[in-house]
């Protein structure tokens, strides 16, 4: 099996005579979404030295997939056609969504992609609602006929077994407690938080207000319309910044010129709106309040030493044993009746880290060792040995100066 490229920048696999580095083991990596792709980097980057391998991408159909070519070719992997690499076999497969899964022809490894199971599913029997499992745990995304899809499948917290235990039995024996990547990803980055804020281009004893959305209809971007003004009206401009981390399906769902267009008001008044491809974990770990959502993201704010206010937050709709359910027994909420500095000033005042540290403690219990327990299990599966050092956790990149996320050039996506 060996790669020819085409014009458009897709691979397409072929002969091996056209190959210089030969006999390697052949990775697939299923991308659905950008969000998908951004949780893999941190898996399929622990193979990038060994030259006994070789990674292949393809974009699998998804409704929230626009975006995700251009993030791949960003990092220079030309894109193997999805109906090419659901007819080709691999020794590996890696995902971070179950959609299609059961068309690759390799051994598995399934990942969740978010800081656990968040939003809560319901099937209606009649006037009956019944709770549904969470997300990948499900017995539906994780069987097709009977048969259980991956290989390996992997989870960030060891009480995910127990919800497994409940909802699909027959998965347990490929069940593997592996931590999460973005919470490495982010302790690893806090020791910088002075160096991202420099690169931000935030002045001294200047504050950074991250305001976080999930996508969807109970999400706080459907408010935006009314919390961002008072952000930037209400808060002095010299003292605060304010940046907003959106979740990549709200840009795939209605577009870039569409979220720019929404938005543009606020940027041209100083607001960053931080693009989706870029690496979150930078912005957040430089914040001094998080103003946020159910969303994954406010869940990882729980990993820092700042407050973190609720600008939404749908309890009906968030599971019980997620991170996001315990933060709301926390984090105050933001009152439309009282001054938003004012507010800000309370949750600082009132904060407790060790209420927050609980809340952090249910994303993983493996802690600092995804990296570590994901190798592992990836050189198991592909039956070489793994390289003999330590892998280790990079803290993020360093952002772009806020300033480049603000303002409007007409008909650009700027």
């Amino acid at each position: 099996m060996s790669t020819t490229f085409g014009l458009t920048g897709s691979v397409h696999l072929d002969r091996e005579p056209w190959l210089t580095v030969r006999g390697c083991k052949k990775v697939l990596v299923v991308v659905q979404t950008l969000t998908f792709g951004q949780r893999l980097l941190d898996v399929f980057s622990l193979l990038e030295a060994d030259m006994r391998v070789e990674v292949f991408f393809t974009v699998a159909p998804h409704a929230f997939g626009e975006g995700v070519t251009r993030f791949l070719q960003r990092l220079g992997s030309p894109v193997l056609p999805w109906q090419e690499a659901a007819r080709s076999e691999f020794d590996l497969a890696l995902a971070a969504g179950w959609e299609h899964i059961d068309q690759v022809r390799a051994p598995l490894i399934l990942l969740s992609h978010g800081a656990g199971h968040i939003k809560l599913q319901r099937v209606w029997h009649g006037t009956d609602a019944r709770e549904r499992p969470p997300g990948m745990l499900g017995r539906d995304n994780l069987t097709r006929n009977g048969k259980v899809l991956p290989a390996v499948l992997g989870v960030a917290h060891r009480d995910e077994l127990e919800t497994l235990s409940r909802s699909c039995p027959e998965a347990l024996p490929v069940a593997s407690v592996v931590g999460d990547p973005s919470y490495d990803r982010l302790l690893a980055s806090l020791p910088h938080r002075d160096a991202y804020r420099a690169a931000l281009g935030l002045d001294e004893g200047q504050k950074l207000v991250v305001v976080a959305s999930t996508w969807g209809a109970s999400a706080s971007f459907g408010g935006f319309d009314a919390l961002l003004p008072r952000l930037l009206s209400e808060l002095p401009a010299g003292k605060y910044r304010t940046a907003v981390l959106t979740h990549p399906n709200i840009w795939a769902g209605h577009g870039r010129w569409q979220v720019h267009a929404w938005l543009s008001k606020y940027r041209r008044r100083g607001l960053a709106l931080v693009p989706p491809e870029v690496d979150w974990r930078a912005v957040l770990a430089a914040a001094d309040w998080v103003v946020g959502d159910h969303g994954s993201l406010t869940s990882y704010a729980t990993l820092m030493p700042v407050p973190i206010v609720l600008a939404r937050f749908p309890y009906a709709e968030v599971h019980h044993a997620s991170p996001a359910a315990a933060l709301a027994t926390t984090a105050p909420v933001l009152s439309p009746g009282h001054p938003l500095e004012e507010q800000l000033h309370y949750a600082a005042a009132e904060y407790r880290r060790e209420e927050y540290e609980a809340a952090a403690r249910r994303i993983s219990s493996e802690p600092g060792r995804f990296h570590q327990h994901i190798r592992r299990l990836m050189y198991h599966r592909l039956g070489i040995g793994q390289p003999a050092y330590q892998p280790l956790t990079e803290p993020a990149p360093k952002p772009e100066p806020l300033d480049s996320w603000t303002g409007w050039i007409e008909g650009a996506a700027a």
